[in-house]
């Protein structure tokens, strides 16, 4: 199977990159995500592939990322999800924008994006919730602020990627945690917790 491409970078599109390696070029399936982060065509360009394989044919699909990459592999494990699909949803919401929406059950901002149906962001909340905690991006805090570890930085990620303020975010996750410190441990009720402080 291949895994890796590096080569010279022959042309792209904003769904498709063809990368010429040993004489060979590759018709690889991109995200937006991956296309925007491309070099310019002609020069030598890098991308982790996941190799799909079918009675009928073997398709690349290239991420510029591995974590993009891994919720690529993560998002066909769910049923009705293919790779196109999955594809499309990559190119529709940034890597970090998806697992904060997941783990936060984040249905609305999951329906927008285009072929996510409220069936289907129900069953991406329901299996994917909590297996995506490695991937949890954490947002430094501002100089000075006591940081209350992974699942207060998650729960600032979630608020921040809603709109909120970082600084009214920031606050409502210290609020919960002095109401109830076994918050501190528990990124969903630290979240729900932070929420009922803001309003």
């Amino acid at each position: 199977m291949i895994a890796h491409l590096r080569g010279r970078l022959l042309s792209k599109t904003p769904n498709q990159a063809i990368v010429e390696c040993a004489g060979v070029g590759y018709d690889v399936t991109i995200s937006v995500t991956t296309f925007s982060a491309l070099p310019s065509e002609n020069t030598e360009a890098t991308l982790h592939i996941h190799t799909h394989v079918r009675e009928d044919q073997i398709a690349l699909f290239g991420f510029s990322e591995t974590q993009e990459k891994r919720l690529f592999e993560k998002l066909l494990t769910i049923s009705g999800i293919g790779p196109k699909l999955a594809i499309t949803v990559l190119s529709g919401i940034a890597s970090d924008r998806l697992v904060t929406a997941i783990r936060s059950a984040d249905h609305a901002t999951l329906t927008r994006i285009p072929g996510i149906g409220k069936k289907t962001a129900e069953r991406v909340v329901l299996e994917l919730k909590d297996k995506l905690d490695d991937m949890a991006v954490a947002i430094p805090t501002s100089t000075g602020a006591t940081h209350h570890g992974p699942a207060a930085d998650d729960a600032l990620s979630a608020l921040v990627n809603l709109g909120y303020a970082r600084p009214v975010a920031q606050k409502a996750i210290e609020t919960a945690i002095e109401k109830n410190p076994a918050t501190a441990q528990d990124f969903e009720l630290l979240f729900r917790a932070a929420m009922q402080s803001i309003r």
